[in-house]
């Protein structure tokens, strides 16, 4: 069987660590059970970077849902046929994941065990941050928060069109995440707040907001240092009038836009990717 996962952008502009937008760049994970032992094989993106044993990322997502649903297997053959770009910003860690709780739960319990909701649960522990697997497993638009239970998620309907400017240099989540301040003040916070509630109604049918509705003081001012490129990039196009912003943790520039898509420069070194939004998140083909 084959799931197939969409690429994904976190944050948007003022939804840190919690919206989060499904595009239709997507990653494909076929899987079965054999007799014994770990295969691995993986083409595409990235292909010459992954490891083939048990620490690949897909592979430890299957086992960790294994392990939840106290069920072993003899052995796994899985091939990934990877389209997302690694260490830009689109969400290549979560769609593997995703991917390997989908994968796992379908060949074993044909999926009747593990809903929507206790997939997002589980991606998220293992991811650290639900905005990306959350529009990973439901695609469309889709806001992400935490309680007692663990990660929840509400999806939403976008109205919008997108396109990626992707550098040929990858960056790291980790670093980028590294340079956050642990206090941030109380009116960068209440400006944030107020750009990610109009940035809901932006998304849902008033794309003339995107561009305010996308400013933040967050995270994004930050993390300049590590991508200046990606910053100055955003900073011309926001001044230009169009909505720009990091995707993710970078160093991909993400343009939201209406019916559209703007005139966009296209500096050396980057691919322009138009996007249609994936309305399906992770699917089962087969």
């Amino acid at each position: 069987m084959t799931v197939s996962v969409p690429a994904t952008s976190a944050n948007l502009g003022p939804g840190f660590d919690s919206f989060g937008l499904a595009v239709d760049l997507c990653n494909e994970v076929t899987a079965e059970v054999v007799p014994h032992g770990l295969h691995v094989h993986v083409e595409g993106e990235g292909a010459d970077l992954v490891a083939r044993d048990e620490s690949h990322l897909v592979v430890r997502a299957a086992r960790a849902t294994l392990a939840l649903l106290d069920v072993a297997v003899p052995g796994m053959r899985i091939s990934c046929c990877d389209r997302i770009p690694h260490a830009r910003g689109l969400g290549s860690s979560a769609a593997a994941i995703v991917a390997g709780i989908t994968v796992a739960k379908t060949l074993v319990t044909d999926g009747d065990r593990l809903d929507q909701a206790a997939v997002l649960r589980l991606a998220a522990r293992i991811e650290g941050h639900p905005d990306n697997v959350a529009a990973a497993v439901y695609g469309g638009f889709t806001v992400a928060w935490r309680d007692a239970t663990g990660a929840r998620a509400l999806r939403l309907e976008p109205r919008v069109g997108a396109v990626a400017l992707v550098p040929e240099e990858p960056g790291s989540t980790a670093a980028a995440r590294g340079l956050l301040p642990e206090h941030v003040a109380h009116s960068d916070a209440a400006w944030t707040a107020g750009r990610a509630g109009l940035l809901v109604a932006a998304m849902t049918g008033r794309p003339e907001l995107l561009l305010a509705a996308t400013d933040d003081r967050l995270h994004q001012q930050y993390r300049a240092a590590a991508m200046p490129r990606t910053a100055a990039l955003v900073t011309e196009l926001r001044a230009a009038g169009v909505a720009a912003m990091v995707s993710g943790a970078g160093p991909s520039v993400l343009v939201l836009h209406g019916e559209e898509p703007p005139d966009l420069p296209l500096p050396r070194g980057w691919v322009h990717q138009p996007l249609r939004i994936d309305l399906h998140g992770a699917r089962v083909r087969g």
